[in-house]
């Protein structure tokens, strides 16, 4: 920070008050300040002297470097980026205008921020459909600017396993059983107490942290392998924050949003990895035949964090069954995706409607198998089961979703589900209708790429397309 430039925080310090949750009446009286000078504050009508900014960090427990971080200067960064768009060459904004506007404004910044990075991502998705997929391994032409994209490549690219930090958590998880669980070593390393409160209380949270207060609060509704994660989580944040940071550096991501997910997923990543502890959960998934609800049974933890799990099981030496895992809901929307043995899915519209990922939303709860066969003659097995969340605050649905494992046909002999089932009843699948020509395919919904339509009047086939030879 520039020892003559006042430093504004006004967002940063109305979203530590949220967080918090306290009422600016409340943090004018931590900090011996008033509460207009507060609100001044938040409006970004008034800068924090280093005085105010010693007393927020002692106040709640804060960093004082990560809380005085220039968020300004990253908006300039951006904006300015924004502003080299072809489409609004024609705009003549002098750089003190555009530093004025992430200074002064920065929720109008972060607005045309998000705005801009819609309008290239819509553009990038229409370019994919009239060209085909692009050079990289995505399809995606420029898939760098989407923070979702970003984060699966960086993942992938890792294969899902960072052994840094299964060390580390390794390590950790034998803590937490010495003191008795991940609560109890909260209350003992770090002083902080642990509370189930209502959902009406934690207002659209399951999981906040009181650092004014050291408390962590958590939905008293949360089912006991969610309890378990989410106090994992903080455990994540609280004692591998430095380890999270040392993978997220040097990998010098295009803007914040990705960063923060890449975050978040590490420290997913570390969640799970205390909770089912890489060496005994690898050894117990040989044992178990990778069947996901015994391991899930042995380790207190849900279909989900097993299946997801069961993707990170790379240490050299010691590897697990390779998996492609694949989160989907009723619509067909992916929301999550870890690529692994070498499945092929499609970056951009619907997947097969064959695949029993789909399926599964026939019967709740039940694991549906099946084998898989690709147009080239490659095969797979498949499980897939639907997972619930939501629901526990008030008017908030209940969402379900299939989450779907996927391993190389030689690998499926370790597995439990795969016994008994003849592979030779594969489901012929395709990648997605435009990459697939199976002519004879009754499921399709649209013609594929390069295949000429065949008009005929006086005949109907089951397929809903009919092409000429070739």
């Amino acid at each position: 920070m520039s020892q003559n430039r006042p430093l504004y925080l006004g967002p940063r310090l109305r979203r530590l008050r949220r967080e918090l949750g306290l009422t600016q009446q409340a943090m004018a009286t931590d900090l011996a300040i008033s509460p207009s000078y507060v609100a001044l504050i938040e409006r970004n009508q008034r800068p924090v002297t280093a005085e105010l900014l010693l007393r927020l960090a002692r106040s709640y427990k804060l960093d004082v470097a990560e809380l005085a971080g220039e968020d300004s200067e990253d908006y300039a960064r951006r904006i300015g980026e924004v502003l080299r768009d072809p489409l609004l060459a024609d705009i003549d904004l002098p750089a003190l205008e555009v530093a004025d506007l992430a200074t002064s404004f920065p929720g109008v910044t972060e607005a045309i921020l998000r705005l801009h990075g819609a309008y290239v991502r819509e553009q990038q998705a229409l370019a994919d459909q009239r060209l085909g997929p692009g050079p990289d391994e995505t399809g995606a032409i420029g898939a760098a600017s989407d923070p979702v994209t970003e984060t699966r490549r960086f993942l992938a690219e890792q294969r899902n396993h960072f052994p840094a930090l299964e060390t580390r958590a390794e390590a950790l998880a034998a803590q937490l059983a010495e003191a008795g669980g991940a609560q109890q070593w909260l209350r003992k390393h770090k002083n902080v107490r642990v509370r189930f409160l209502p959902p009406d209380v934690l207002v659209e949270s399951v999981r906040r942290y009181d650092r004014h207060n050291e408390q962590l609060l958590l939905d008293d509704t949360l089912g006991a392998s969610d309890r378990q994660f989410q106090l994992a989580l903080h455990v994540a944040w609280t004692a591998l924050r430095e380890d999270i940071a040392a993978i997220v550096r040097p990998a010098r991501f295009a803007d914040k949003s990705t960063t923060a997910l890449v975050r978040r997923a590490l420290a997913g990543y570390a969640a799970a990895a205390l909770v089912m502890p890489y060496e005994a959960f690898a050894r117990a998934a040989e044992a178990r035949a990778y069947d996901i609800p015994a391991l899930g049974g042995l380790f207190g933890a849900s279909f989900e964090q097993v299946a997801h799990r069961l993707t990170t099981l790379a240490r050299a030496g010691h590897e697990g069954v390779p998996f492609f895992f694949l989160r989907v809901d009723e619509a067909g929307n992916v929301s999550k995706r870890l690529d692994g043995a070498a499945f092929p899915f499609a970056a951009h519209g619907g997947g097969c409607p064959l695949w029993s990922v789909h399926a599964a939303f026939r019967t709740p709860g039940q694991i549906v198998t099946q084998w898989l066969e690709l147009p080239d003659g490659q095969r797979f097995f498949s499980l897939a089961r639907t997972v619930q969340a939501g629901g526990s605050h008030r008017n908030a649905p209940t969402v379900l979703r299939s989450v779907a494992l996927v391993c190389a046909a030689e690998h499926a002999p370790r597995l439990a589900w795969a016994k008994g089932i003849d592979p030779a009843a594969a489901t012929p699948i395709g990648v997605a209708c435009r990459l697939c020509q199976r002519a004879d395919c009754t499921a399709r919904a649209a013609p594929p790429i390069g295949r000429e339509l065949l008009a005929d009047d006086q005949r109907r086939s089951p397929a809903p397309y009919m092409f000429a030879e070739g």
